[in-house]
């Protein structure tokens, strides 16, 4: 107890832990410790100088190599396919879907925590937002109910792990396996075809803004929020500091079961908007839909950075790596790879971007 009545400050990091409040204190005494402005601070201290000024780091400017590589690669093998202006707004387009999904998931791994549900709830909620009786209220009624079956699940996973027993991995299997059979309750195993005519217009190619499909427009707003709430709010400071040292956070008077809370319920309210994408651009909702996404947004924010014990990660780095991930995909289709080829791609990807953090943390 501080005899003053302020704010309890944190016990002496040991050697190789992250300082709490220090990033706060230069930036004007912030409640929330170690968060600074950048969530790549959260465990290896704050940059000093001018580098703390530039808008990639080396991992960034590395991932945008990769991609001119990728572009080079698939203009050299195929040409007429992969630069065509369809496939472009193809790839950007898959890339939104799985991007929105992967900025809530980034949030949840930066606050220390894992989402394995994510595929699994952007099933139930496209399968809930088209039935019948929902899409009888119109593109609302659609967008409400994915939405809110989003953030419902998401609530539930807050409260298993923030203030229930259960950890992560356990309590987000487990509505992976809810959700997943819930969806197929709901379907019947059956495709549910969507009639409501706004949704499907946003689909087409005349609802394109200058030449951008909305889905598209939609991620680049959702990455650009992401990024604001990261780096430059009290959440993600607090989301930081929780995820580089949650004990030194409670006793700096952060409300950590809160904190992770509303993390999950960030991650249910991604899931639910990217249900709502995936419904406009297939016309339709299945219990099949999100298969896998959970591998492709953990995967990408990795290769983006974000460190799977928490505490430091960038929404660029996970919006470059989904890019990434999405151009290596429709390669492989352009080439006639088998699926099983892809997963066994992304998981060596995985292992070594796991491989590269390791490295990078090893003085």
């Amino acid at each position: 107890m501080n005899p003053s009545g302020g704010t309890p400050q944190a016990p002496p990091a040991g050697p190789g832990e992250p300082r709490p409040g220090a990033a706060g204190d230069r930036q004007g005494g912030s409640a929330a410790p170690g968060g600074g402005g950048d969530a790549r601070k959260g465990n290896g201290g704050a940059r000093r100088g001018p580098a703390a000024l530039r808008a990639f780091d080396p991992l960034h400017l590395s991932l945008l190599g990769v991609l001119a590589v990728l572009v080079v690669v698939g203009a050299a093998t195929k040409p007429e396919q992969f630069l065509s202006i369809d496939n472009l707004q193809l790839i950007l387009t898959q890339a939104s879907v799985i991007g929105v999904v992967t900025v809530g998931v980034t949030f949840v791994i930066i606050g220390g925590g894992i989402d394995l549900s994510v595929g699994a709830i952007v099933a139930l909620a496209s399968v809930w937002a088209t039935t019948v009786a929902t899409q009888e209220y119109g593109l609302g009624g659609v967008l409400f109910t994915a939405v809110l079956v989003g953030v419902g699940c998401g609530l539930v996973n807050g409260v298993l792990i923030a203030y229930g027993p259960m950890v992560p991995f356990i309590a987000t299997l487990a509505m992976l396996a809810s959700a997943r059979g819930l969806a197929l309750q709901i379907s019947d195993g059956k495709t549910q075809v969507v009639t409501v005519e706004p949704v499907l217009d946003l689909g087409v190619p005349s609802s394109y803004v200058l030449g951008v499909p909305p889905l598209v427009l939609v991620f680049a707003a959702v990455a650009v929020l992401g990024w604001l709430l990261l780096n430059r709010t009290t959440f993600g400071r607090r989301t930081v500091a929780v995820g580089g040292n949650a004990e030194a956070s409670r006793l700096a008077g952060i409300a950590v079961k809160r904190q992770r809370l509303l993390l999950y319920l960030l991650s249910g309210l991604c899931c639910g908007i990217a249900a709502f994408m995936l419904v406009v651009l297939t016309g339709s909702g299945q219990n099949t839909n999100g298969n896998l996404y959970e591998l492709d947004a953990i995967a990408a924010a990795i290769i983006g950075g974000t460190l799977l014990s928490g505490g430091r990660g960038t929404i660029t780095g996970s919006v470059l790596g989904v890019l990434v991930f999405t151009t290596i995909t429709n390669l492989f289709v352009l080439n006639n790879l088998q699926s099983d080829v892809q997963q066994i791609a992304k998981g060596a990807i995985i292992v070594a971007a796991v491989l590269v953090q390791k490295g990078r943390k090893t003085p």
